[in-house]
């Protein structure tokens, strides 16, 4: 066998070895995935592609559904729950970049999701998706995202469109899947360049239940499932907006002991205060808060005028900042993952958690009835308020964990506990 001495060089950072990267695209261009046939950055046997509205296109091998939807891009970071991630609501009109590799590689099921149907509109993924190695898998990860017409594409250098998000920001972009391999490039990146955007985008309503319902499901066991809620009669009831509401904030205000009535997201106060709560949730969701807030503000507004409790989670949080006359902004590039350091203002603590939102409160607007409880300690952004004369708070990040880690589950516990006072 003839010696090759790249096959000894000591790989780098990147776990590439460094003669052969190319320092513009950061693809290996001579290397090809024996699992899809194709080379990577290139058109060859590729039945995918990702096209931004730059005119940049990252080629790969198609999954799941055929066909192609426009979007704008953002990468996440979280190592587990794609299926969750793929079905948060928060992601609608968002195509995923997903830094972690080795995406699909535990098969899909019936219980790990947050809404019905998935919102995201597809993912982009560096591996291809290998067969199921979970016992609660029930279908393979690429017939879970062709069932649900959500497109997927594999055998992508992630890594370099991650680095390129960070360093310019969300783009928009058309992601495609044809087995044939024909595309109509052009019409691709025109479409790309031409969507409007989520800035002023109110997607909401489109997420949103259309009618007031009862929730009373708990937390998962292995070997069980999810829990049935029981509660006495007289526990505190809770009403949640539902602007993209995860299942996995029902059953933790459920688990902290709470009776919850979701209502849509345009439910009027009138239509809250029928229902006789002890205290209302506003939830994540997709969009701009400014375009939601439209109808949103006045209803949260009117709510604070009855000094009852009031909790707030990422749209929730923005959509409070707005109600009290903060305001709110477009981020760079946004916090999506399971990993995120935020610091507890009140005694230091900091806290992993899990984050997805590409708008924020502006701290420096924040009016003398409010101040910070949370900061980001990637950005120093504002990642929690509360106002300073009655018992209503929010987060930025998701204390629901789903996926990610548990350390802010007490919020749950804090606000369900000041319904009884």
């Amino acid at each position: 066998m003839a010696d090759d001495t790249r096959l000894r060089q000591p790989l780098g950072a990147t776990g590439v070895v460094p003669s052969t990267r190319n320092a513009a695209t950061g693809v290996v261009p001579s290397t090809r995935n024996a699992a899809t046939g194709v080379v990577p950055g290139t058109r060859n046997a590729a039945t995918g592609l990702l096209a931004l509205a730059d005119g940049s296109v990252f080629w790969g091998q198609g999954c799941g559904a055929t066909g192609e939807a426009v979007g704008e891009l953002c990468f996440n970071t979280a190592m587990t729950g794609y299926q969750e991630v793929m079905t948060d609501p928060s992601y609608a009109g968002q195509i995923i970049n997903f830094t972690f590799p080795h995406i699909g590689n535990v098969g899909a099921n019936s219980e790990d999701i947050e809404a019905l149907n998935p919102h995201a509109l597809g993912c982009v993924m560096a591996e291809p998706v290998t067969a199921a190695s979970n016992f609660r898998s029930e279908v393979h990860f690429s017939d879970w995202l062709a069932k649900w017409g959500r497109i997927g594409l594999a055998g992508v250098d992630t890594r370099a469109i991650t680095r390129r998000l960070r360093k310019g920001g969300a783009p928009n972009a058309v992601i495609a899947h044809a087995p044939d391999g024909k595309f109509d490039i052009d019409a691709l990146i025109a479409r790309a360049a031409a969507w409007h955007g989520l800035e002023g985008l109110d997607l909401a309503k489109e997420v949103s239940c259309t009618q007031s319902w009862r929730w009373d499901e708990g937390p998962w066991v292995l070997g069980e499932g999810y829990q049935p809620g029981k509660l006495p009669a007289d526990a505190p009831h809770v009403v949640a907006i539902d602007y993209g509401i995860k299942r996995a904030i029902l059953r933790q205000l459920v688990d902290a002991g709470a009776r919850v009535t979701v209502v849509p997201a345009t439910a009027s106060f009138e239509e809250i205060m029928a229902l006789q709560p002890d205290g209302l949730f506003l939830s994540n969701g997709p969009g701009d808060p400014a375009a939601t807030g439209l109808y949103a503000v006045p209803t949260i507004q009117a709510w604070l005028g009855t000094k009852k409790p009031l909790f707030g989670i990422c749209l929730g949080h923005q959509l409070l900042g707005l109600a009290i006359g903060a305001k709110t902004a477009k981020m760079h590039q946004g916090h999506r993952g399971a990993n995120h350091p935020v610091k507890r203002l009140s005694d230091g603590k900091v806290e992993i958690t899990s984050m997805n939102h590409g708008f924020m409160v502006d701290a420096e607007t924040l009016p003398a009835t409010a101040r910070a409880t949370h900061i980001s300690l990637f950005d120093q952004s504002l990642a929690g308020l509360e106002l300073i004369d009655q018992p209503a708070f929010s987060v930025q990040h998701h204390p629901e964990a789903s996926p990610g880690p548990q350390d802010s589950y007490y919020l749950f516990r804090h606000f369900v506990e000041g319904l009884r006072t």
